[in-house]
């Protein structure tokens, strides 16, 4: 579900001139987008099973790599190298076109799955990843371009509509397809089978691309924007930060407190330049809806991440098992971008976001109480269907918001703070995460299978990420700018 939260992240998608294929009648389907549709709703899907499948992996993985202390940063370091990755991606789409970042992102992406699926330790897991985050990162911008430049206005609603529907198979299938992999054949094939898979989207949609940026080239009177190199080296700032944060929070000692420090001070003014002004103070109006899309996904995905890893550990579930916990959240998740969609509750927006944060934290405290052996291991489950409705309602109603409160020329440069804010709270709060549980005991117990994991390691992170929630909840009254 993580890159449900996924929105355009670069002017090149809203700026671009409209094709010329804008009088045909024909939908996403019809003969001159078939083959292109297919291609990159193929990539979304792969994506997709691919983000599904690694909760229902991980834990066997980390305890075979003797890493469970390194178990949140194997999700975390994907969005560390992520936040380089869109701003490369979103200046590369503007001054080239999507394909080159495109096919990169994809062969990058594939890289990192090797890397990961053949990793001998768990660091070498954490770094496939991350290899894996760059390739996202590439991908899934261009990917918004490519719809901007090679689909008239009126279809663009149906391919991003598609692109939610991509995720909707693989949060019923992955769980169960990722822990009959990982049961019968081992975690590895989970990675390693997916880059033969990528290649078929590729031959697929490659031609449709190519004779649509050939068709574009031909449009455009002047060459794409300078890239910015202070903007990526913003970026990177923010990355490296991340991640010597990330670094010292493994270590917990006193020699931790220098990579703490200079991952601070190179996180923290590389943020302030790189979201709307006000955004970490949350200022009404824009800067709030920006910030409420990371304190979203971060306390959702952080409190995500552990569920599978506290129902193998605290119950005893197989890894499949375990793994379809998290199905009826995708579920739930469409069903609340729906509702919020619906005609006469656009006056209810605020509303929404409220409700939708206040969802999320009553089924972040509900999923804890399994760590109670009397209390049943489906209840996880239905408090996950709860928290996916009401991330359904709050990430949608937020990303409309910011389309509202965005003048046309800044649509693109607030799409990708608000890309922005998503990946760093993921980053921050399952890094966050990470810290608690292995400072908790969580990180420090044997690889084997029966080895215990304490249950307050879950319990902390579980409280910790409803307050996270609640927070949310009631700063959600600021995304009314200031009459």
């Amino acid at each position: 579900m993580m890159g449900m939260t996924t929105a355009p992240t670069t002017s090149a998608s809203s700026s671009i001139p409209t094709p010329t294929a804008e009088s045909d009648t024909g939908g996403v389907l019809s003969g001159p987008y078939r083959a292109l549709t297919l291609g990159i709703v193929s990539v979304v899907l792969l994506l997709a099973f691919e983000a599904t499948a690694v909760n229902t992996a991980m834990p066997v993985a980390a305890r075979q790599l003797d890493g469970l202390g390194l178990y949140a940063f194997a999700f975390s370091g994907y969005f560390t190298s992520t936040l380089f990755a869109l701003v490369v991606s979103g200046q590369w789409c503007d001054r080239r076109g999507p394909m080159g970042p495109l096919f990169s992102g994809i062969a990058v992406f594939g890289a990192g799955l090797v890397v990961a699926g053949t990793a001998a330790n768990m660091w070498l897991f954490v770094a496939g990843r991350a290899i894996q985050g760059l390739g996202g990162g590439l991908v899934i911008v261009a990917l918004y371009v490519v719809v901007g430049r090679a689909f008239p206005e009126r279809l663009r609603p149906s391919v991003f509509a598609a692109f939610s529907a991509a995720w909707v198979l693989p949060s019923i299938l992955g769980p169960a397809v990722s822990g009959a992999v990982t049961q019968q054949l081992g975690w590895r094939w989970v990675f390693l089978a997916v880059p033969v898979l990528i290649l078929l989207p590729l031959v697929v949609m490659g031609p449709a691309l190519r004779r649509s940026e050939r068709a574009q080239r031909e449009l455009e009177t002047a060459p794409g924007p300078e890239f910015d190199r202070r903007r990526s080296a913003l970026a990177a700032m923010a990355a490296l930060g991340a991640g010597l944060l990330q670094y010292a929070g493994q270590r917990l000692d006193l020699p931790a407190l220098v990579p703490a420090l200079a991952g601070a001070g190179l996180l923290l003014p590389a943020v302030l330049r790189l979201l709307p002004a006000g955004t970490l103070r949350a200022a009404r109006g824009l800067p709030t809806v920006i910030l409420l899309r990371g304190v979203a996904a971060g306390a959702f995905f952080a409190a995500e991440a552990f569920i599978p890893l506290m129902m193998v550990t605290q119950r005893g579930l197989s890894p499949t098992m375990a793994g379809l916990t998290l199905t009826s959240g995708g579920l739930s998740w469409a069903l609340g971008s729906w509702l919020q969609g619906r005609p006469g509750v656009q006056r209810y927006r605020e509303a929404m976001i409220r409700l939708g944060f206040v969802l999320t934290a009553v089924a972040i405290a509900s999923a804890a109480l399994v760590l109670v052996p009397a209390v049943p291991t489906w209840a996880a489950a239905a408090a996950w269907a709860v928290g996916g409705l009401g991330m359904g309602l709050t990430v949608a109603s937020v990303s409309v918001l910011m389309m509202k409160l965005s003048a046309p020329e800044e649509a693109g440069a607030n799409s990708a703070s608000l890309q922005m804010s998503d990946a760093l709270g993921n980053v921050l709060l399952i890094g966050l995460s990470g810290v608690l549980f292995a400072g908790l005991g969580g990180g420090s117990v044997a690889a084997a299978q029966d080895s215990p994991v304490p249950a307050s390691a879950f319990a902390v992170i579980f409280l910790v990420m409803t307050g996270v929630a609640l927070f949310g909840a009631l700063v959600s009254g600021r995304v009314r700018a200031r009459a």
